[in-house]
């Protein structure tokens, strides 16, 4: 879903449907629930990481224990 929120032609103009497939027709509901939150929803600022990683980090150690790899 959050692959295809950004083409806005397929999902709020109706194209390229002829190129979709049934998973992709699945999506698309997602896809426009999704973007009613992201929209507009950027600012300028950058996030201040080291006031926010506590928070983060302890939702990784909650859900995600042990060592990550990317």
């Amino acid at each position: 879903m959050v692959r295809f929120h950004s083409f806005y032609p397929w999902h709020t103009e109706g194209d390229y449907m002829h190129l979709c497939n049934s998973k992709d027709l699945q999506m698309l509901q997602w896809v426009k629930e999704f973007n009613k939150f992201d929209l507009y929803t950027k600012c300028d600022d950058l996030p201040n990481v080291k006031t926010l990683q506590p928070y983060y980090q302890k939702l990784i150690d909650k859900y995600c224990p042990g060592k990550l790899r990317w």
